[in-house]
């Protein structure tokens, strides 16, 4: 039953009634007229996020957001058991109040691959995504965590790097997590995950937290729930991420979407360094850092450093106020370490000043969203009765060379629309 209720001058202690109440199928319309506090009237409808798409005219953009975030936040967990909401508060409680343990146990959560556990993750992370946003306004708005992606070739020092400005970071009072991710076998699918171990120091030092995670087949150099990953070490209050990518290939700069600045590790004796490494990933770099510059390794270094900075200046710009920089670190004797995070801090500072970091993690946001939508279309589709049926068959055309793979394709797509609709 759906009912309209027009009302013209409703009361301020109603409108905060509305939010402890489930009104799933009413429709409320505030009167045009009607103003706010500060003298701005209210005359914008949208449809809130839950399953019944309730129109609402608001008398502000924050009780607007209010009221729709919880009516779905409500609308998903009336679907849970009193022992699943139980766990789900549990978790959350625990997470927020900074507890590694039931951060270790989200983050396990949100990589499952069980169905009924990625439904109590999505109500655990929207609980985590609201009390994020609270956090972010009692901030004035600036972001509560500084977000890095660190990528480079194997064997650059990558972990060796980590624990030594993971040690300074925390030194200096910071909480930084560590998100290491590590490629799985193609053959049994299992992952070394060996990062925790390289960096014995700082796996001990209580305000950081690394988490390694396989890749299980996911391209770009993170895993399927990185986005996630991110979000609840943020709620845990570590106001530092770093996230180390498998290594450089052709994709393993999907981490740039979804970092503040993406940091390139280069090693200085690699041979044909501007051939060997793809000009994708140079372009993503806010800051390169050529490793392992001590010793006998200095020479070299300088003469790498020098030609990334020529390379650098023949690229496009991606930011109005920041150019990328190439600097010489090494995690042996320390040199350059401060420095770089000198740099880091400028490039944030810089960065938050000119709006640029806003745009970019709205940006980043969609980018998010359309990857779960495809990967959850794609999962579908893999799963439908009648392609699934169709799937064994076209592979063995297809091998045998009875079928070109394109059309075997159109077969399956034609096969999925005609009997899903």
């Amino acid at each position: 039953m759906n009912i309209p209720v027009l009302l013209q001058h409703p009361h301020r202690h109603f409108l905060k009634g509305l939010l402890r109440t489930p009104f799933r199928r009413s429709h409320f319309i505030f009167h045009s007229s009607t103003h706010l506090g500060s003298g701005i009237p209210c005359a914008q409808p949208f449809n809130s996020l839950g399953l019944h798409c309730t129109k609402w005219m608001l008398l502000s953009n924050g009780l607007k957001r209010k009221l729709c975030v919880q009516t779905t936040l409500k609308e998903h967990t009336e679907e849970l058991s009193d022992k699943e909401q139980r766990f789900v508060d549990k978790l959350y409680t625990g997470l927020i109040q900074g507890h590694r343990a039931c951060l270790a146990e989200a983050i396990t959560l949100i990589e499952s691959t069980h169905k009924r556990k990625k439904e109590l993750a999505q109500v655990l992370l929207q609980k985590v995504l609201v009390y994020h946003r609270e956090q972010e306004h009692i901030n004035k708005g600036k972001p509560l965590a500084f977000r890095v992606g660190l990528s480079g070739p194997p064997g650059a020092g990558k972990s060796t790097f980590i624990e030594y400005f993971g040690k300074m970071l925390t030194e200096r009072g910071h909480k930084l997590s560590v998100l290491a991710v590590d490629p799985s076998s193609c053959t049994s699918g299992g992952s070394l995950l060996g990062d925790k171990t390289r960096m014995t120091e700082l796996s001990r030092d209580m305000n950081a937290y690394i988490r390694p995670s396989p890749t299980r087949g996911t391209l770009g150099g993170v895993t399927r729930t990185t986005n996630e990953a991110i979000l609840l070490c943020e709620g845990g209050g570590y106001d530092i991420i770093l996230i180390e990518t498998v290594g450089v290939g052709q994709s393993e700069f999907a981490v740039a979407d979804m970092v503040d600045m993406f940091v390139l590790l280069l090693p200085p004796a690699g041979g044909d360094e501007l051939q060997g490494i793809k000009r994708g990933i140079i372009e993503m770099a806010d800051l390169v850092a050529i490793t392992k510059s001590d010793g006998d390794l200095i020479v070299p270094a300088r003469r790498i450093q020098a030609e990334y900075v020529s390379a650098l200046k023949l690229l496009r710009r991606r930011s109005e106020v920041w150019r990328p920089k190439v600097i010489r670190i090494s995690a042996r004797s320390g040199e350059g370490i401060t420095e770089m995070w000198d740099k880091m801090k400028e490039f944030q500072d810089l960065m938050l000043a000119s709006g640029e970091l806003t745009a970019k993690r709205q940006k980043q946001q969609k980018v998010w969203m359309w990857n779960l939508i495809q990967e959850s279309v794609l999962d579908h589709f893999r799963t439908h009765p009648a392609v699934r049926e169709q799937i064994p068959l076209l592979e063995k055309k297809v091998l045998s060379g009875a079928l070109s793979p394109g059309l075997a394709a159109d077969v399956l797509l034609k096969t999925f629309k005609s009997r899903d609709s």
